[in-house]
């Protein structure tokens, strides 16, 4: 199944850093989290992308053009370093197309000028350039393939250090409590689609906004209740998080979940 990721965006919300590259392009560890996605993906047996890029698109292209697999997997050095044997392989069984879909499109235009990418694939997958989660793929494309809908996402608590406050109509405060712990849920950016709805974005257009607004108006949107890892990378302190998770050794999303299962 193809895998549409959307990483066009500016990233405004990290500063600098994207500035000179794409917000993707930010490392977790030692490689971006662009690729830590696409591992994911890989895990569960997708290993067909489709990048949709946009802002500072030729970093992204440099980074797979001249990746080298020795310098991320063990290898064997012999014959006087001329032969190098690899223990391990990243990406020697990835296909990437690379298309440009413009510095400042939207994702639902993104989506729109990749289509033709897609062939004829009934089902693809997509998602953010900048999350990372460990959610049961297998089952959310499972449960939109026995629904006949057209689109589902992960649903997810936000994680975020706010508190929602509630209070009477004379502003007296009956309560607080963390936002993340408020009957709340948001799209956590991780999407199983059927083909059919670029048939529903028009030129220009958001993906959530119009499209979706217009599968909910025919039922034909799902909400995938996740409660289990998801992590955004919006901010600094966001990568410093998921930072730490991958040098403790216990990042969730770099579990092989064919193992685990």
């Amino acid at each position: 199944m193809k895998v549409v990721i959307f990483c066009g965006g500016l990233g405004v919300r990290m500063g600098e850093a994207t500035q000179r590259i794409p917000k993707p392009m930010i490392a977790i560890g030692t490689q971006p989290i662009l690729w830590h996605i696409m591992k994911w993906y890989a895990s569960w047996g997708h290993t067909d992308f489709i990048l949709c890029l946009g802002h500072r698109a030729e970093v992204v292209k440099d980074y797979f053009l001249t990746y080298n697999e020795a310098l991320a997997n063990d290898f064997v050095l012999s014959n006087g370093g001329r032969e190098v044997e690899l223990l391990a392989s990243d990406i020697s069984d990835w296909r990437i197309t690379f298309v440009d879909t413009g510095a400042g499109s939207p994702i639902g235009e993104r989506l729109r000028r990749v289509g033709p990418h897609l062939g004829d694939d009934e089902y693809f997958l997509a998602t953010y350039g900048d999350g990372v989660t460990d959610a049961p793929l297998d089952e959310m494309i499972s449960i939109l393939e026995q629904s006949g809908k057209t689109g589902l996402f992960i649903s997810v608590k936000p994680r975020l250090e706010y508190h929602r406050v509630h209070s009477d109509g004379d502003g007296v405060v009956t309560g607080i409590e963390p936002l993340a712990h408020a009957d709340v849920r948001i799209n956590g950016g991780f999407f199983v689609l059927r083909r059919d709805i670029l048939d529903l974005i028009e030129p220009g257009e958001e993906l959530v906004e119009q499209p979706f607004a217009r599968l909910i108006e025919r039922g034909e949107l799902l909400a995938y209740s996740y409660d289990g890892f998801w992590e955004p990378m919006d901010t600094i302190k966001d990568k410093q998080r998921l930072d730490a998770l991958l040098e403790s050794g216990s990042a969730p999303w770099t579990r092989d979940p064919r193992r685990s299962s």
